[in-house]
């Protein structure tokens, strides 16, 4: 990350604990400095190195090192979770539909998937309901949302390996404020039909809900070849976030050390908050910023009401949502629409 960055966070978390602040001890030594123990943390997250590997460098030992890990992804969560892990805005919400349709998929809100991080201190009781037949070790799966730009929407950490993509889905947090109808009502246009509800680009694995769109896995003509081959690419953006989490934070990609399973939920969503810092701080020329958003388009935001804190949200018409996020009758017109729209707009050229 850059200096101006890497100090902004140095600042921040002086003032959420006295932790990264200097401090005299007892026999008015000065102790580690805020930049001793940031440091540390930051390098045991980017390269996934052992705490005692730092010691002669950072002058820090591995006990303490070990503790200003624990002590930063805390102070990262609390401080920057908010702004940096937070659900999409109107405004966020209206630019990701913009640059949705400028690709060719009006109404596409990002794209889901999962990620497996091999668990080297899983217990050895557990090991059964954490390991699955193609990883052959111990995981916890990461589910999330990411955008074109590469910056993650939602993220979703700690069920047990042995699970798929759909199991994941279910014990997520996704589609709470649909369920709940907090969420913005999303209205757009395809092939002349008018659709009130985003949508996600997904694998195979995901069920045939409205919510998302999948590629089709043995295209017969050339309208489905075209559009498999449209949405397969666009869908990249979720891999190319995954690929750019774990080279940049590559304590990921190693097995986890620790067994506390908080701590390592700690771990990974510090990392993805630090990925969107990075990511916001890097963008300097991006299509979207170049995209009017004042342009009449397909794609609307229609706000709805808020419900008050408290208020409970009747059963039925959680059903009701919950019946229209899974319908597989939108799921299939929406497809179809696709890809006569996809066809239009890029097979005949």
């Amino acid at each position: 990350m850059s200096r101006p960055l890497f100090l902004h966070i140095v600042e921040e978390l002086g003032k959420w604990s006295d932790y990264f602040t200097t401090r005299i001890d007892c026999t008015s030594r000065q102790g580690l400095t805020p930049l001793q123990k940031c440091t540390a943390a930051i390098r045991q997250l980017a390269n996934g190195s052992a705490a005692d590997h730092l010691d002669e460098y950072l002058k820090i030992g591995d006990t303490t090192a070990l503790e200003a890990l624990k002590k930063f992804v805390e102070g990262i969560i609390a401080v920057f979770s908010e702004s940096y892990l937070r659900r999409p805005t109107v405004e966020d919400i209206e630019r990701l539909l913009k640059v949705g349709e400028s690709r060719g998929f009006p109404g596409m809100l990002g794209s889901i998937d999962c990620m497996h991080w091999q668990w080297e201190r899983c217990p050895v009781g557990w090991k059964g309901q954490f390991t699955r037949g193609d990883q052959k070790v111990p995981t916890l799966i990461l589910e999330a949302v990411a955008s074109h730009d590469l910056w993650i929407w939602h993220a979703f950490f700690g069920v047990a390996g042995s699970n798929n993509d759909i199991n994941v889905l279910q014990q997520s947090s996704l589609f709470i404020r649909e369920l709940k109808g907090q969420a913005p009502l999303v209205q757009y246009t395809v092939n002349g039909n008018q659709y009130n509800q985003g949508y996600y680009l997904a694998d195979g694995i995901y069920p045939e809900w409205a919510i998302f769109v999948k590629s089709i896995s043995m295209p017969i003509n050339d309208k489905d070849q075209e559009f498999a081959n449209h949405q397969e690419g666009e869908r990249k953006d979720i891999e190319r976030a995954f690929g750019v989490l774990r080279r940049r934070w590559c304590i990921l990609k190693r097995p986890a050390r620790l067994h506390d399973k908080k701590q390592l939920e700690n771990i990974i969503v510090a990392c993805i908050i630090l990925h969107n810092m990075i990511v916001e701080d890097e963008k300097k020329e991006d299509i979207e910023e170049n995209l009017d958003l004042n342009e009449a388009a397909s794609s609307a935001i229609v706000e709805q009401p808020e419900f008050s804190f408290g208020e409970s949200i009747p059963f039925e018409r959680v059903l009701e949502n919950q019946s229209d996020l899974q319908d597989r009758t939108t799921h299939l017109k929406l497809k179809k629409d696709l890809v006569e729209h996809i066809w239009q707009k890029y097979g005949r050229r």
